[in-house]
């Protein structure tokens, strides 16, 4: 990559960083304060805390269809001003009425789409899966982070300070969005970065796509659900303050990270991606289950949360990998999006139902309804096919190929280790899907006249 695309890159993954951290500091902290809110009740706490999932889901494609028109750069800063005026309007709010519309606000700051579009502008095509890539784990490390940070901020500044200092990372992230980030000499549409209105009845079409989709959703809405029952059982169960409960996450997420590696590495290098993908939900589905009858053993709990995560772990790092595996070769973007959108929905629900059944069944009720969830997702999965290693490739077209049309798609699906081929001459590349074992780049180069 040149320096100029690091500088992108990084500053780039740095705005995703700087969102995830406001959004998810205050998962573990959150319930606990929002029973001092006036007209508080469990569901109103659950809304809250998912709120914001609803306006990402609903507005995050459509965001990024307006990055095309008016640019990214005005896009991500508009939603970085609505992320920022969320987040005062929730820290302002004394009624939990108030703090679920700073939420949906927050939200509504949805430029994850433009974010990822304008990484596609500043990059050239042989090294944009390494960008994305790059992003993808500050997404990760971002989310790992956030849960540490949370407890350590709030024993010093309460939740309504971290609402203040989400507000200063939005004004953080408007700075860097006008001094860091290059300007693109031009915005194209990037069918491998963006969604694309043409392509959403296919992929909405695709049975294993849905699949995935449904998977996320399932996974994040768990999530969310979870954390209005987990701060307070480690309060009664490991008598671990709000303010101390970091020192038990820290060394959970740790542990989850560190197990969760050699579970990728049996996915990916071994061709096992199917078995540790059931085997991820089980091991998730075995941990509710344990918080549903244990809970209240201190044993049982620290077991039960580390299995938890590394379950929780190894899905978010394999489904993108999956849905990239799984899209039509031209529609990596547009599946993408809807997955992101389906993400959204679910961090959504989750917050919704969870509160509801907090008021049903307190935590218990909370950790039946995510293994109910678990389980549902386990029947969905069983049939999936099994993956392939195939990956993403785009080609670029010499200025001779470009008007060839569908002879040349057809040479290039005969090239080796070519799957799938659609060509976008408007774009000057085509889109490949191929299988890395077979794949001569040499050999694609010469078919597309470069």
């Amino acid at each position: 990559m040149t320096p100029r695309e690091l500088r992108a890159t990084g500053s780039l993954a740095a705005l995703f960083a700087l969102r995830l951290l406001g959004l998810f500091m205050i998962y573990p902290v959150f319930a606990d304060y929002a029973h001092q809110l006036s007209g508080s009740t469990p569901e109103l706490i659950g809304l809250a805390l998912g709120g914001y999932g609803l306006t990402q889901a609903i507005l995050q494609i459509p965001f990024g269809l307006l990055s095309d028109r008016i640019g990214r750069k005005r896009v991500i800063a508009f939603g970085l001003l609505l992320f920022g005026a969320g987040s005062i309007v929730a820290a302002v709010s004394h009624s939990i009425e108030g703090v679920i519309l700073g939420r949906v606000l927050q939200g509504a700051g949805a430029i994850g789409s433009a974010i990822l579009a304008l990484v596609a502008d500043l990059t050239r095509e042989e090294v944009r899966t390494r960008a994305m890539a790059m992003v993808g784990m500050t997404i990760g490390l971002g989310f790992l982070l956030a849960i540490v940070l949370g407890p350590v901020l709030a024993r010093f500044i309460g939740v309504s300070g971290i609402f203040w200092v989400t507000a200063g990372l939005a004004a953080v992230g408007i700075a860097v969005t006008g001094t860091a980030v290059p300007r693109p000499a031009q915005i194209r549409r990037h069918r491998d970065a963006e969604p694309v209105p043409a392509l959403f009845a296919r992929v909405l079409a695709d049975r294993e796509l849905l699949r995935l989709d449904f998977g996320i959703f399932v996974l994040h809405a768990i999530l969310t659900a979870s954390f209005l029952a987990v701060p307070a059982l480690l309060g009664s169960t490991l008598h671990l303050s709000e303010g101390a409960q970091w020192k038990l996450y820290l060394p959970v997420l740790v542990a989850s990270v560190v197990l969760m590696v050699p579970a990728i590495i049996l996915a990916e290098k071994r061709e096992r991606m199917k078995e540790v993908f059931l085997g991820a939900i089980l091991l998730l589905a075995a941990s509710l289950l344990v918080l549903v009858l244990a809970g209240s053993n201190g044993v049982a709990l620290v077991a039960a949360l580390v299995a938890f995560f590394t379950a929780f772990n190894v899905m978010e790092a394999s489904l993108p990998s999956l849905v990239t595996k799984t899209a039509p070769a031209d529609a990596k973007g547009t599946a993408t999006g809807i997955y992101s959108s389906a993400q959204f929905l679910g961090i959504f629900v989750g917050g919704a139902a969870g509160g509801w059944a907090v008021s049903l069944g307190g935590a218990r009720g909370v950790f039946a309804f995510a293994l109910a969830l678990a389980l549902l997702w386990l029947a969905v999965a069983l049939g999936m096919r099994r993956p392939r290693r195939y990956r993403s490739y785009l080609a670029r077209l010499g200025a001779t190929a470009r008007g060839e049309g569908s002879a040349l798609a057809a040479r290039l699906r005969a090239a080796p280790g070519v799957v799938e081929a659609v060509l976008a001459p408007e774009e000057g590349l085509a889109y490949l899907k191929i299988d890395p074992a077979q794949f001569d780049a040499a050999i694609v180069s010469r078919i597309a006249g470069v």
